[in-house]
């Protein structure tokens, strides 16, 4: 079914995506990009049903979401103010050049989940250079202001990773901690950025709503033998990634 707003056609059917998220995430760009000001009341749940064409209870549902996130809060018999928009603290910027992916993301924490030797990637990203024996993963989370927003499989050649420290896991990217190895050259790494929707394991792990959207990244580093010596396999939440890419 079509749904009509402010002269454009908004088919919700088209997603997999629960509505009320769909729509979570259309207010937030009304507030993101100041068309619902800081301050400002907003629609009532009775006006935005019949604009969107949905039941009054998927609006209140995607208010709540907002709401939840601080940037919006209800007043009984008042209505419903913009209180604020998506904290620019929690914005993450996924880098798209070599000195980017080597910088750790400020104020950020590194949590080690895990650590497990004689392991295989699951699935390569990219067709390039050939498997080593084994590899080491390692399984960490990066937060900000206590608020998870990256979690990810590093898988490092095995016979590089005894080189690499509890501290630097902790503290620095996977390829700054390879490019920091003496004597260890990186010839190529390639990125590829996935969207999807959240599962029940990642909702929990980001708490946000089931299928809200996510960013899978997958990366690829080969060294000068032409040996993968990483791969990576990660997700961002999505609603706190910004991608900005360089084009003159």
């Amino acid at each position: 079914m079509t749904r009509t707003t402010k002269g454009s056609r908004v088919d919700f059917s088209r997603s997999a995506v629960a509505r009320y998220i769909q729509l979570s995430t259309l207010f937030r760009g009304r507030i993101d990009s100041g068309e619902w000001a800081i301050g400002q009341q907003i629609p009532t749940v009775d006006q935005l049903a019949t604009e969107f064409s949905v039941a009054r209870a998927t609006v209140r549902q995607a208010l709540d979401v907002l709401e939840d996130d601080g940037v919006i809060e209800r007043f009984r018999a008042k209505g419903t103010f913009v209180t604020g928009r998506t904290p620019q603290a929690l914005w993450h910027e996924i880098p798209t050049d070599w000195s980017g992916l080597l910088l750790a993301p400020e104020e950020a924490s590194i949590e080690i989940l895990g650590i497990d030797n004689g392991m295989q990637p699951p699935r390569l990203h990219h067709e390039i250079g050939r498997l080593a024996p084994s590899y080491r993963r390692f399984s960490r989370r990066h937060s900000r202001h206590q608020q998870v927003y990256y979690k990810g499989d590093a898988y490092v050649d095995e016979r590089l990773a005894d080189r690499i420290s509890n501290e630097a896991l902790a503290t620095k990217t996977t390829l700054r901690m390879l490019k920091d190895l003496d004597g260890l050259k990186i010839a190529e790494v390639h990125q590829t950025l996935t969207v999807g929707m959240a599962d029940v394991l990642l909702a929990h792990t980001f708490d946000i709503p089931l299928n809200a959207p996510v960013v899978y990244i997958g990366r690829t580093a080969v060294d000068d033998t032409g040996t993968v010596i990483f791969v990576g396999d990660g997700v961002y939440r999505g609603d706190v990634i910004r991608l900005d890419v360089k084009v003159t």
